[in-house]
């Protein structure tokens, strides 16, 4: 995935292949650190940062594909428990990406917002929501359970960077 090429990389999520939301999720970190990466001084953090999620991505897709395998047992005992274990399992990368999306806004938070970054600086805030909350409603289908106050407090934060990225571009 990391690799692909994006064309490719679209007609495999509108496959039966599909990697699946937590992958697409993950993506959506990595696009926002690398947007943080071109606004920042230094930006070594941000760059680290979209490289670990894109690895999330990965497990996030492998999760998807072993979850599917799982489905397609056979009914009973070892099915149910493959697909409960394949569950459990989806959640980490989902929790990850949770973390790494409110990660992201803090590195956001350091760009000085002008107009120049102002656009790139909604773009990440969007991007970071989407996929917290995205993994939130994973966690929420895999688990049962919810997902916790983080995901509620990334679309805080979110909210609040673009708010401070509009005053840049039309001044209250």
């Amino acid at each position: 995935m990391r690799d692909q090429i994006m064309s490719d990389f679209l007609k495999t999520l509108a496959s039966d292949a599909s990697p699946g939301g937590g992958a697409t999720a993950a993506l959506h970190v990595a696009q926002a650190a690398a947007l943080v990466a071109t606004a920042s001084p230094d930006g070594r953090e941000a760059r680290a940062l979209s490289m670990h999620a894109l690895r999330l991505a990965e497990k996030a897709a492998h999760a998807a594909a072993t979850l599917a395998r799982a489905r397609r047992l056979p009914l009973g005992e070892a099915r149910d428990s493959a697909v409960a274990e394949a569950r459990r399992r989806a959640c980490a990368p989902a929790a990850e990406v949770i973390a790494a999306a409110a990660a992201v806004l803090d590195l956001a938070d350091r760009v000085p917002p002008d107009s120049l970054v102002a656009t790139d600086l909604v773009a990440v805030a969007e991007a970071a929501r989407a996929a917290a909350t995205t993994a939130g409603v994973s966690i929420e289908i895999q688990s049962g359970a919810a997902a916790g106050p983080e995901v509620a407090a990334v679309g805080e934060h979110a909210d609040r960077l673009t708010a401070a990225a509009r005053e840049v571009v039309v001044p209250a």
